[in-house]
């Protein structure tokens, strides 16, 4: 294995600048050991060590079906198209790679044909796109959406072309032999290294108890890159959720099982049309949008519950109704399933009395999702891996708090397996400063967005942009949009006016914009060079005490005995806020300053955790030291 990683060995000789590191080297022995031993193994690579080619090498060399599981479909497709060819290349590699992705990101020809005949209320912009799409599906060999030039991305009609775990017709489909689902799960089926995302694994986890053959197959080596986030998502999928998109998909389902296979039974238009509206006036009443609360204490609201009732008695009669007319159509017989499957979950989120969950409820301007969380995910998890003997395998640049990996482990119920923490190979100490400037605005001051912006200014222009500004919530993110739209004549971009990738290309092909955003920015996000060389972080990244989550791990924290900022908390602001620095050092020759505007860095004693989990960067409280770096930076 060392001979692959080795100066003259075979990625050196056909990667161009490929560089030993001894860092990459120890990762890729224990990967190899772990694979050998079918062991579990917990690694933290620092930015920069090459954890990808650490794995995927050892990974090709041991002739064993492989799952990767990435943290998103962008880092999916980058390594599916970009990592994994490339060390196949390096090691003359001769199995097969696949790709496979959730139903959702692929074009469903069943529900393309029922729009097609359906037509009826589409908008203008969504029936040119629906054109577009039928000489689309007769060109394309795999059917993933995200290869359609031509439909932007927020179309409004991908959702009524493509299918979910809970609509998909499954063996029953009239097309189901030409399924491009089933197409990709076949390649998966028979490929030697199969490339997911956590989404889909755990989606899959989940779905194995109903009827659609599961789409992951069994594999000897499961490799997590990203696994920080796999904590958070098992927990939604361990859970249960009911969203208004999921009823208002089944509304238009039954309506286009009655407008194009069931025209004697108007009664299906008229109670799909019901669970449409009560889904409304349901969003209706939760009040403002963009608000994470208790939806045990929304259920006690005798408003909420008159509404929730509305909403059960719409889904019932759709139940009544469709089961008069069932076995006369596939797609009405999978809503009718639905329709049941649905009116178990409302009851099972109205039954807040469960020890042991979160119960909360979302909205945004349109839509509402109710759900409840586990509040530990480390048992269902530990079962998840017993059931499925093989190497174990979770890697991330962020896993450690305060050199410990105690927090990630126990999370996900890993706590037998090996672990290591390899530094990053960047010279922090010469590369980077961080800056907690002084006089800073005290948090939650009325006018704090546009006193930070003044006190930042200087360091923004004499940096000529080029500059992330990573906030903590989108209120504070859209003030100080504003703020430096009237200071600055340098480009400024806003993350949600366009989509993330797009930003990525503006703020790259600009060379001297300022981009604001938030939690979509903090990780995957992956700019080079001189394009990006200063990083400023509004504060550090708790995560907001009325969240209700966070909350009730707080409070089962604390009957276990912990110590709930310590060992909740804490931790998951340091992993967060070690995700927001890493945005700034991606090479061995960048150079940058990192900015956190937080006092509690260095005037609260939990500031020594925070600054211990950061690479070792001089540090200054002087925004001119900074300006001094930046621009003897740019005179280099």
């Amino acid at each position: 294995m060392a001979d692959d990683f080795a100066a003259d060995g075979a990625l050196a000789r056909e990667i161009p600048g490929f560089k030993p590191r001894e860092a990459q080297r120890q990762m890729a022995e224990a990967v190899s050991k772990a694979i050998e031993n079918r062991s579990e193994l917990v690694v933290e690579a620092g930015t920069g060590t090459g954890k990808t080619f650490a794995y995927l090498a050892p990974a090709l060399r041991a002739g064993k079906k492989v799952i990767v599981s990435t943290g998103s479909k962008a880092l999916q497709d980058q390594l599916y198209s970009r990592d994994l060819p490339t060390v196949a290349r390096a090691l003359k590699f001769k199995g097969s790679l696949a790709l496979l992705k959730g139903r959702s990101n692929y074009l469903c020809l069943e529900r393309l044909e029922q729009q097609s005949m359906a037509g009826g209320e589409l908008a203008v912009q969504a029936m040119s796109d629906l054109v577009h799409l039928r000489g689309w599906s007769n060109e394309t060999v795999d059917g993933d959406i995200s290869t359609c030039g031509g439909v932007a991305e927020d179309s409004t009609i991908w959702p009524l072309v493509t299918s979910t775990n809970d609509n998909c017709l499954g063996s029953d489909c009239p097309l189901y032999k030409d399924c491009f689902v089933v197409k990709a799960r076949r390649r998966a089926m028979d490929a030697d290294v199969v490339v997911v995302n956590h989404h889909l694994f755990l989606a899959d986890m989940v779905v194995k108890e109903s009827g659609f053959a599961e789409l992951i197959p069994e594999a000897d080596v499961m490799i997590f890159d990203e696994a920080h986030q796999v904590p958070d998502i098992a927990s939604q999928y361990f859970g249960q959720q009911l969203s208004s998109r999921q009823l208002i998909d089944l509304a238009k389902d039954i309506t286009i099982a009655y407008r194009t296979e069931i025209r004697d039974a108007q009664q299906l238009q008229k109670s799909a049309d019901r669970l449409a509206q009560c889904a409304q006036d349901f969003r209706l009443a939760l009040g403002d949008p963009g608000f994470r609360g208790n939806l045990r204490e929304l259920l006690s609201d005798t408003h909420i519950q008159r509404a929730l009732t509305l909403l059960d008695d719409a889904l019932e009669l759709c139940y009544d109704v469709a089961k008069m007319s069932l076995g006369r159509s596939a797609l009405l017989d999978a809503a009718f399933e639905r329709a049941a499957l649905y009116r178990n979950r409302l009851k099972r989120l109205k039954d807040v009395s469960q020890p042991g969950f979160s119960y909360w409820y979302e909205c945004n301007s349109r839509h509402f999702v109710l759900a409840l969380t586990p509040l530990s995910v480390s048992e269902r998890f530990r079962e998840v891996m017993d059931e499925r003997p093989a190497a174990w395998i979770f890697t991330s640049a962020t896993l450690s708090v305060n050199e410990q990996m105690s927090h990630f482990v126990e999370r996900l119920g890993v706590t037998g397996a090996d672990s290591m923490i390899l530094s990053s190979p960047f010279d922090y100490a010469s590369q980077a400063l961080l800056c907690v400037p002084r006089n800073l605005p005290s948090p939650n001051q009325p006018d704090g967005a546009r006193q930070l912006a003044r006190m930042l200014l200087p360091l923004i222009e004499a940096n000529n942009g080029r500059c992330f500004f990573l906030c903590t919530s989108h209120k504070m993110m859209r003030e100080l949009a504003e703020q430096f739209r009237a200071l600055l004549t340098l480009p400024v971009l806003l993350q949600g006016e366009t989509s993330k990738g797009q930003l990525l290309k503006q703020f790259v092909a600009a060379g001297n914009a300022l981009l604001v955003a938030t939690s979509s920015f903090w990780e995957g996000v992956d700019v080079r060079g001189d394009a990006l060389s200063l990083v400023i972080i509004d504060k550090l990244p708790f995560t907001s005490p009325d969240d209700p989550l966070l909350k009730a791990r707080m409070e089962d924290c604390k009957v276990r005995g912990g110590e709930p900022f310590d060992d909740v908390q804490l931790p998951d602001a340091v992993i967060t806020l070690k995700q927001g620095v890493g945005r700034l050092i991606r090479d061995v020759d960048d150079r940058g300053v990192l900015v956190i505007c937080d006092n509690r860095l260095v005037m609260r004693p939990y500031g020594a955790v925070f600054l211990n989990s950061l690479p070792p960067t001089p540090r200054t409280r002087d925004i001119q030291q900074a300006v001094d770096f930046l621009t003897s930076a740019s005179a280099q």
